[in-house]
Formats: C-alpha cells, sequence, structure tokens
C-alpha cells in the first residue's frame, strides 16, 4: 500500500493510493484508520512530505564505498547517528533552497524508514514491526560547512535540507533495493541497500535503545557513493527501488 500527505482545496489530508486516486483516511494514516469516501485523481492533489516527523534519526558511515570516497578507512562498530530537524522537510517538487556563504551543497540519496508505532528498547527481531514502511529521501548537506565545525548538525540542517517522498510504500524487502540520484536527468549516484554495514533492523533496534522513536518519525539509513554537488537551476531526483521517484528543484535563497 501507498501512504502520504495530499494538499486539497481547503488543507492537507491523510492518505493511500489505490488505482490511480487518493483516498482520505482518518485519524491518520499511524493508526487503524479508515476511508472518510472522499478521493481525487493523484493528478489533482499536491504531494506532501509523506510524514511529519518530531525527528529524523540519520545514519552516517553506513556503506563501505561512501567511506572510502572520502578517504577514510575505518569502518564503525557501531551506526554513527546525527539528527535532522523537522523544520528541514519539504516534499515533492519542493525547492531545495541554498543558503548565502555556505559554500559547496551536496545531494546523498537514502532509503528512509518511516516509524508507525512508539518503539523504545526494540529488538532487532521485532522492529520491522515498527515500521510503516519506506520512502526516499535527499540527505542535502552543505558539505563545507561539515568539514568546518568538524561535526554535521549545521550542514545537515537547514530548511528544506531534507526532502522526502513521494510517498511511503510498504511490504518492500528494505536490503534488496537500489537506491538512486539523478541530477539534470543523468544517473549520478547508483547504490543497492544490500551493502549496508548496518541493516534496517538494526538500526531500528540500535536507535531505540537510544531514544524514543514516535509515530512518524523517520530513520535514514545512510548514503552509498557518488555523492555530489547541486547548485541553482538543478533538478534532482532520488529513486528508491519500489518507492518511486522524488524530485526536487535547486535555487539559491
Amino acid at each position: 500500500m501507498l501512504y502520504g500527505r495530499f494538499q486539497i482545496a481547503g488543507g492537507s489530508i491523510w492518505g493511500i493510493i489505490e488505482d490511480h486516486a487518493v483516498w482520505e483516511v482518518t485519524p491518520d494514516i499511524f493508526s487503524d484508520f479508515k476511508k472518510t469516501g472522499r478521493s481525487w485523481p493523484m493528478n489533482d492533489v499536491q504531494f506532501l512530505a509523506p510524514t511529519l516527523p518530531s525527528k529524523i534519526v540519520a545514519v552516517g558511515l553506513n556503506y563501505k564505498d561512501h567511506i572510502s570516497e572520502f578517504g577514510r578507512t575505518e569502518i564503525p562498530e557501531e551506526p554513527v547517528l546525527f539528527l535532522k530537524p523537522p523544520t528541514a522537510v519539504i516534499g515533492l517538487d519542493e525547492a531545495i533552497v541554498i543558503p548565502a556563504g555556505v559554500g559547496r551543497v551536496d545531494y546523498e540519496a537514502e532509503l528512509a524508514v518511516v516509524i508507525k508505532k512508539t518503539a523504545r528498547h526494540v529488538s532487532e527481531a521485532q522492529a520491522l514491526d515498527y515500521c510503516l514502511g519506506c520512502t526516499a529521501l535527499n540527505d542535502v548537506t552543505a558539505r563545507d560547512l561539515q568539514k568546518k565545525d568538524k561535526q554535521w548538525t549545521r550542514s545537515k540542517s537547514f530548511d528544506t535540507f531534507a526532502p522526502m517522498g513521494p510517498w511511503i510504500s510498504d511490504g518492500l524487502p528494505y536490503q534488496n533495493l537500489r537506491v538512486e540520484a539523478y541530477l539534470n536527468q543523468q544517473p549520478v549516484q547508483t547504490g543497492h541497500t544490500s551493502q549496508m554495514i548496518f541493516p534496517v533492523a538494526k538500526l531500528v533496534s540500535f536507535v531505540s535503545s537510544v531514544m524514543t522513536l514516535n509515530p512518524g518519525d523517520v530513520i535514514s539509513t545512510g548514503t552509498p557513493v557518488g555523492v555530489g554537488p547541486i547548485k541553482a537551476g538543478d533538478i534532482v531526483e532520488i529513486f528508491v527501488e519500489g518507492v518511486g521517484r522524488l524530485k526536487n528543484s535547486v535555487r539559491s535563497s
């Protein structure tokens, strides 16, 4: 099933996609929802970011080839975590805004997992039961600031630096999906989730041992090799197999 948030005349709704139509549900996609009976053709609604997370827990250095492209050799013994704020979230067709004076800004294609129920101290064996599904996420990064600060908070947290969407897809094999990025329709990043150092079940369990995960929260699982810069006027697309294509333009502030 495909879940998401959508803008219609009069406000935003939670909904599911069936037969090329968006069906409104209540109370939300994280509960035992019911259809309200209202529906719209997909082309008649605006796709919003498919969740409103209280936090985005992002994982760094989760692909060996990505570690190597930055000249590092050590493989993490545990997942490396950082946070992106909910104020960074945008959806399909919204613009990534490059702030003045930040230097190089990069795309990073990632599989993101969306939590469906409160998770705390969850075992790996149970972890996937706490996941609603997955979506595509662009972990936009101000690379020069990341190097300057020696930590990642500022470089990852600007408004619009967490595009995600276009929807949440359930029932996919998290460890057997292609993850790709396209810049102005040219392929620039290709990876596969089977290459992750820490698989999704491990990540959900590990993160829940550190902090409570709320319904709608997002764990972004890291990026494969091939990250690169974007500039105003570019079009960036993040593709996750089984989910679809997240497309965003880029502009200056």
